[in-house]
């Protein structure tokens, strides 16, 4: 079966509907039951709970609560590089930005206006810069981190379509990640601006970050742009700076001139770490 064939149901099914129960249900507590779900889910998707802070299914109330748990100390070390992977996860793409072109998948190019929402003037500065893109599947720990110590200069909420981020997905639907919803997050580095882009799926209940809190729910029909030019609200390499309520992509871009090199080893289905480094 083609590609466009397999996600061809995930454009009839009500996605937004889906999301928007899924989301209620994994905030809600059932004591005994949310155990047998969340007890379930480790046994579906091979999760690691060693790494947990708390390894013990019981111990959260809510399928969110699991779903966001922290690492324990020490389980990611962070390595002396200047920049370093965000997240967990697997790299689906990584690589130079052709112009302002991104690559997807083989035959899919999307541009990064249209993945930052539309500003032309703000997307110019990732010209011939270069991306990456990684996959966070069901069994990943979903905290973003900051890859560089930065100072937050804007948030913006693009609203958009809720398809799935799986790599069939992402070969089937063209332009998926300036497609779908997703929160731009603007920083300023020690070699210029990058930005983090949190990109939404089907049954991802919300995005929070850890300036804002939750992002959506409320989903709107307009994007909303939030400026912290004259705030100093700055994140260190590792910090923290936002999670997934359930799963999915982050895309991070980075200007011309700012890399030497990437991580040698990394490539297309590259698993990859919170911390490890990405480029020097």
């Amino acid at each position: 079966m083609s590609d466009r064939l397999a996600v061809l149901p995930q454009y009839l099914i009500p996605k937004q509907a889906l999301t928007m129960l899924m989301g209620h249900l994994a905030g809600k507590q059932a004591g005994s039951l949310t155990t047998s779900v969340i007890c379930w889910f480790i046994q579906r998707y091979q999760v690691n709970m060693q790494e947990a802070a708390n390894p013990d299914p019981a111990a959260y109330a809510t399928f969110n609560e699991f779903f966001t748990r922290p690492l324990r100390e020490g389980a990611r070390p962070l390595s002396d590089s200047r920049w370093i992977c965000p997240v967990d996860g697997a790299v689906s793409q990584i690589g130079p930005i052709a112009g302002d072109q991104i690559f997807q998948a083989k035959g899919h190019h999307y541009s990064s206006q249209a993945l930052l929402g539309g500003d032309a003037a703000l997307a110019s500065q990732f010209d011939n810069g270069h991306f990456a893109t990684i996959y966070l599947s069901p069994r990943d720990y979903h905290r973003i981190h900051m890859p560089q110590t930065g100072r937050l200069l804007r948030m913006i909420y693009v609203p958009g379509d809720l398809f799935s981020v799986n790599p069939t997905t992402a070969r089937g639907v063209p332009g998926l990640f300036a497609r779908n919803e997703r929160v731009v997050c603007i920083f300023e580095g020690a070699q210029g601006p990058f930005a983090l882009v949190l990109v939404g799926a089907t049954i991802v209940g919300s995005m929070s970050t850890v300036w804002h809190g939750v992002v959506n729910p409320p989903r709107t029909r307009d994007i909303r742009d939030w400026r912290y030019e004259d705030q100093q609200i700055t994140l260190q390499q590792g910090e923290e700076m936002g999670r997934f309520l359930l799963g999915s992509t982050v895309v991070m871009l980075m200007p011309a001139g700012t890399l030497n090199a990437f991580n040698a080893g990394w490539d297309a289905a590259t698993a990859v770490r919170l911390g490890e480094p990405m480029a020097d």
